[in-house]
């Protein structure tokens, strides 16, 4: 078994909580180094087992980042959890690679525009970029899993709509380089179902064996539908933050990432298997009022609560 395969298995659902990197990115104030064990160990508690757990930043410029190697040391301290660490250059592979965390992420934008943008270096320059992080995994002691986002996958806050095709030609060039999955990402939640369903199930049909990841924002209140088109469409691997934590600087006044409870509701609704007991992760919550009161938190499920029933069933 290939470690891929032991970290998701593919015939399970399996939900990356990414309120720790995602979710704080953009922040004012943050939670303390063992407020954020505590967010771990609780989730974990409640049957969350992926879990992106911040960036190889200079600290300098995030400073909520800098505790990211002792984030990923109580990650890896619970039997069966994995955590994903983002590197966005060699510098910080190199350094995600000296701390043994099970998965590193990076990012490849969809359309030269952003890539340009944001990074600045072109898109053929962020797959080398790519195909270098994989040869540097190949040459680690433990070999940790790569993945690679397509950001703006479903539409560009630079050039608007974003052909599909390019990005599933995007999607067989990361595989061509090495990466153990890609992740398409509407990094400022501009789609809608159709669309997503359409992407995942081409991106899906691309990886053949490999998960594809989708990664969603709420932007404009699909994140939940698109995520039900995401799964039907045969992705097993979704994003999603507690409480909506997030936010996109290319996206004012975007909420965050889909919700984590709300998602793992959708999931159970349709008969996907979490392992996640909503009502314990809800109780996590608790963690970011007192630790960043000024953050807004989203969700229905939080506001609302389980329909009459249907606890056990979440459980």
């Amino acid at each position: 078994m290939t470690r891929v395969q032991e970290l998701y298995p593919d015939n399970k659902i399996i939900l990356r909580e990414v309120g720790l990197r995602d979710g704080l990115q953009l922040v004012k104030t943050f939670p303390s180094t063992e407020a954020k064990q505590r967010w771990i160990r609780d989730e974990y508690a409640a049957g969350v087992r992926h879990f992106e757990v911040g960036s190889f930043l200079p600290a300098k410029t995030f400073p909520q980042f800098a505790d990211v190697r002792d984030i990923i040391a109580t990650v890896a301290s619970l039997p069966g959890a994995c955590g994903i660490a983002l590197t966005l250059n060699e510098r910080g592979a190199n350094e995600a690679l000296a701390s043994g965390v099970a998965e590193v992420a990076t990012v490849v934008s969809a359309t030269e525009e952003h890539s340009q943008a944001n990074a600045n270096r072109s898109r053929e320059s962020a797959i080398a970029n790519v195909r270098r992080l994989c040869e540097l995994r190949d040459a680690s002691a433990h070999k940790p899993v790569v993945n690679s986002a397509i950001s703006m996958a479903l539409g560009c806050s630079i050039v608007g709509p974003v052909d599909p095709m390019e990005v599933l030609r995007l999607t067989e060039k990361l595989f061509e380089a090495g990466v153990d999955m890609v992740a398409i990402a509407d990094t400022v939640g501009y789609a809608g179902p159709r669309q997503v369903g359409e992407l995942v199930a081409a991106a899906v049909r691309i990886a053949g064996t490999k998960p594809v990841c989708i990664h969603l924002h709420d932007t404009r209140g699909m994140g939940i539908a698109n995520a039900s088109a995401a799964l039907d469409a045969g992705a097993r691997v979704l994003d999603g933050s507690l409480g909506g934590l997030g936010g996109c600087p290319f996206a004012p006044g975007a909420t965050g990432n889909v919700v984590f409870e709300d998602l793992v509701f959708l999931c159970e609704s349709k008969d996907f298997k979490t392992g996640i007991d909503i009502e314990k992760l809800i109780a996590v919550r608790g963690i970011l009022q007192s630790e960043m009161p000024g953050e807004a938190l989203y969700g229905g499920l939080a506001r609302a609560g389980l329909p009459r029933g249907t606890a056990a069933k979440a459980a």
